[in-house]
Formats: structure tokens, C-alpha cells, sequence
């Protein structure tokens, strides 16, 4: 079997959740109500079943059930349902890094992209969301209308390796 495995997972409930007033107070409510602070760009969180990923200044994903997410954020922010537009795509195993290398402008083999980081990027012209799920394993977030062309890219990409 080739390094790395490439797997897509099954649908799960995600949501883009943005801050646009107040940001202080709602990151207060957040460590008060989850006893964690919200995580800073470029990591993540997970705290009662949710997972909190920060790609940009002033948006998460979070996945899971954000039910409670959306109780603390108020009408400080907005949490949008996107899990029918978004591909989960695990890639595992030796060699994960060098494979989102491929056609990727994003240092993906940097040591400090380690557990818990995330990063938004660019990988054969289309924009991707990972995510360092473990040492030996990164969750890509694909638009649902390239998922299937990103997926037949790495299968690719590992036959010429």
C-alpha cells in the first residue's frame, strides 16, 4: 500500500463561524462558558466534542455540534452551516507532508506546522484548509466541486513518487 493514505471521510457537521463585533468580550464568553480560550491563527482547540480551527484573522471552522458555540457567540458574530460545500479528506502516513508539497505554495514539512496547527493555502490552484490532526496524519478541507479532482491529484502525485 503507498505512503501516504489519502481517505475521505464521511460529511460532519462544520461551520464557518465569524467575529465582527466585540471581539474581547466574545473571546472572554468563550473561555468562560468552554474554560479555553479561543486559539489564535493558525491553530485550533477542541473542547466538549467541538474543534475550533483558526485559518483567518476573524474566522474558525468549527466542527462538530455548535449549538453551544453559537449560544456564546450571539449576536456578536454569524455561524454558517457549510458542511455540504466542504470535502474532508484525511491524508496519513509517511510521507503526509511531502505530499501536500505537491503543486502547494505552503511549507507543509516546516516543523512548526505541528499537532493542532492549521493553515490556509493554495495546492494545484485550488484552495485548501489543513489541518494537523496528529504526527502522522492532516485533515484537508476541499471545496466539494474539486474534491474529487484533489483526491485523483494525490493518488497521482504518489504513483510518481
Amino acid at each position: 500500500m503507498a505512503e501516504p493514505r489519502i481517505e475521505t471521510l464521511p460529511p460532519a457537521p462544520l461551520h464557518a463561524m465569524e467575529i465582527w463585533s466585540r471581539p474581547q468580550e466574545v473571546a472572554a464568553r468563550f473561555e468562560a462558558a468552554l474554560g479555553t480560550a479561543l486559539p489564535p491563527m493558525g491553530h485550533s482547540v477542541a473542547v466538549d466534542g467541538v474543534t475550533l480551527i483558526r485559518f483567518e484573522p476573524t474566522v474558525w471552522l468549527v466542527e462538530g455540534d455548535a449549538a453551544p458555540v453559537a449560544a456564546i457567540l450571539g449576536d456578536d458574530g454569524a455561524l454558517t452551516a457549510i458542511g455540504g460545500g466542504i470535502v474532508r479528506v484525511r491524508i496519513a502516513g509517511s510521507g503526509w507532508r511531502t505530499l501536500l508539497m505537491e503543486s502547494g505554495v505552503f511549507d507543509a514539512e516546516s516543523p512548526a506546522f505541528a499537532v493542532g496547527c492549521s493553515a490556509a493555502t493554495i495546492i494545484d490552484h485550488v484552495a485548501v484548509r489543513l489541518w494537523v490532526e496528529s504526527d502522522q496524519s492532516c485533515v484537508a478541507y476541499v471545496p466539494a466541486s474539486y474534491a474529487a479532482a484533489m483526491v485523483h491529484f494525490w493518488q497521482q502525485a504518489l504513483l510518481a513518487v
